[in-house]
């Protein structure tokens, strides 16, 4: 059985940040078929120094093949990585839709949940995601029960203020 990368040693060696270029050039390379440092720059939001400085550590790692003015390719190891984050990424993100988490705070949680995640909790939320998929009854049950809980918040809410008005 292959061994998931996200789990090996491989990922261990890796920073938040190297994560987050591998995933991004993992995206860039399937969107355009190629990933250059200024479009990686763009969408990273950091200068274009600071691209050529990880790129050149990624190649350190053998996740990138770099040529200077030549572009970057992912090794077969860097690609499976990239492709990994990018399923974690998608499947916090469908875990917070589910819970009801609008996309503007999704963007926000992923970012700061995906590094830090534990490989089994992921298993498991990916487990909790498939269910609901599998059994919509039981979602569309989950949020009317949500949606029972906002009321009850608001009624308790209001009953608060009746009382501290009196």
């Amino acid at each position: 059985m292959e061994q998931n990368p996200l789990e090996s040693g491989a990922c261990r060696m890796l920073t938040p940040s190297m994560e987050d270029y591998l995933e991004t050039i993992y995206e860039l390379m399937k969107e355009k078929g190629y990933a250059r440092v200024s479009d990686i720059a763009t969408i990273l939001a950091v200068q274009p120094s600071s691209v050529t400085k990880m790129i050149q550590k990624l190649d350190e790692k053998n996740f990138v093949t770099y040529e200077k003015y030549r572009g970057l390719v992912l090794t077969p190891e860097g690609e499976q990585l990239g492709r990994n984050m990018k399923q974690r990424h998608r499947m916090l993100e469908d875990f917070l839709r589910l819970l009801g988490v609008g996309e503007s705070t999704i963007r926000k949680d992923v970012e700061g949940i995906e590094h830090h995640i534990s490989p089994s909790t992921m298993r498991s939320l990916q487990s909790l995601v498939l269910f609901f998929q599998e059994y919509p009854e039981y979602q569309r049950a989950f949020e009317r029960f949500r949606r029972l809980q906002a009321g009850t918040a608001e009624d308790r809410s209001t009953e608060n203020l009746k009382v501290m008005d009196e």
